[in-house]
């Protein structure tokens, strides 16, 4: 399985984590630009925007701590493109869903509610 396939193993996991707790989904995969949301759902009245990060173990630390800056920044300016287009009026929320798959195919999954905000003079 190369990259990309395990890559969309683990959004398949994240969407079946998130719609077992009531989330619906919007969107998968949604571009702009060069810019990509992993999963674009929502529970009550908050817009939920979810960073996917999928890894074969966490040796060099859970999956989620690869969301840096600079990748923050990237989601916020697609979200805020995806907010514009289609005049979205809710609560924005960032979580990240942190994943390992072992050699056993068990998962370990991890769900970061709020795991990051925009910050003023980004």
């Amino acid at each position: 399985m190369n990259n990309v396939e395990f890559g969309s193993q683990g959004e398949q996991i994240a969407r079946q984590e998130l719609e077992s707790k009531g989330y619906t989904i919007l969107e998968m995969n949604w571009r702009f630009r060069h810019k990509e949301i992993d999963i674009i759902a929502r529970k009550n009245k908050e817009l939920v925007i979810v960073e996917v990060k999928t890894r074969r173990s966490n040796y060099f630390g859970e999956p989620y701590m690869a969301v840096d800056r600079r990748k923050q920044r990237e989601i916020i300016a697609a979200t805020n493109a995806y907010i514009e287009k289609y005049d979205i009026d809710l609560e924005v929320r960032y979580d990240i869903i942190s994943i390992v798959i072992n050699d056993k195919n068990q998962n370990k999954i991890t769900h970061l509610e709020d795991a990051f905000y925009p910050e003023v003079n980004w």
